[in-house]
């Protein structure tokens, strides 16, 4: 069965950098440091993170990339306002889940409301043969693990069936957004699917989707897909998943929750906060 309880994202670094780059930007997302601040120093904030300065280097590099950060000359590295950063950086989008995932809910659903109706209806215009059988593809994914006991990878079908939705606008920016909020979709998801009946609901909405490209109806299209939408807003309003970010924030001394992580050079393990 599909896990209860609040929904999280599960990462697994592969290098120290990564791990580096998590923490800072986690400390960031979770008001560390306010905006305008400077970073601790250079061999301070090394010792604290338990990396080189190398290390640390390569990771703040990384912030700045991401908007979250500035270097500047004799002022050394501050943090940048939230309207400064990439909010559609996997990693911008996966911490906010993490610090703030009421309100990463709230603009996933209000993303989708402005653009998935109208990629649908160019969908349903411009949709070729192989577009279709894309769709088709997913929704029988996602029929097929819906019949199964534990339900594992129905999220995951869901997603690539929005996913093959955008890009059968034939709008390749559309398609590009798509895959860049996969994080997003898939931490809104993960919540909506916790409500009982969720998962039944959602499958003739799906086909519906499906028969209005196929019929190229874009009017149908359209209702069709925001239909699902409100339908998984009233889901995850009612969801045993709908996180409590007021207890998320509350336990770590620098970041606010209880499962911040910690790094050590030497092991390169992610271990949880207390």
């Amino acid at each position: 069965m599909m896990s209860r309880g609040r929904a999280e994202i599960v990462v697994h670094f592969l290098t120290m950098h990564q791990r580096v780059v998590d923490e800072l930007g986690r400390r960031i997302v979770g008001g560390a440091w306010e905006p305008e601040d400077p970073l601790p120093v250079e061999d301070a904030l090394a010792a604290e993170t338990g990396v080189s300065r190398g290390v640390l280097r390569e990771a703040v590099k990384s912030l700045v990339a991401k908007g979250m950060l500035h270097v500047r000359p004799r002022t050394g590295t501050r943090v940048l306002p939230p309207e400064y950063w990439n909010h559609l950086d996997r990693d911008v989008l996966r911490w906010k889940q993490a610090w703030d995932a009421t309100a990463l809910l709230r603009d996933t659903g209000e993303l989708r409301r402005i653009v998935e109706p109208e990629a649908a209806r160019l969908a349903a215009d411009r949709a070729d043969p192989d577009d279709v059988r894309a769709l088709c593809d997913c929704l029988a994914a996602m029929e097929a693990t819906a019949a199964e006991s534990d339900r594992s990878g129905y999220v995951e079908a869901d997603i690539a069936f929005h996913r093959a939705l955008l890009d059968a606008s034939g709008n390749r920016l559309l398609g590009s957004l798509g895959r860049a909020i996969d994080i997003a979709l898939e931490h809104s998801f993960l919540v909506s699917t916790q409500t009982p009946g969720a998962v039944e609901a959602s499958l003739p909405g799906h086909r519906a989707i499906v028969r209005a490209v196929e019929a190229r109806d874009p009017s149908a299209a359209a209702a069709a897909v925001l239909a699902i939408i409100e339908a998984a807003e009233d889901e995850i309003a009612q969801s045993p998943g709908m996180p409590s970010d007021a207890t998320r924030k509350s336990s770590h001394p620098l970041l606010g929750p209880g499962d911040a992580p910690s790094i050590t050079e030497k092991t390169g393990k992610v271990e949880a906060g207390r």
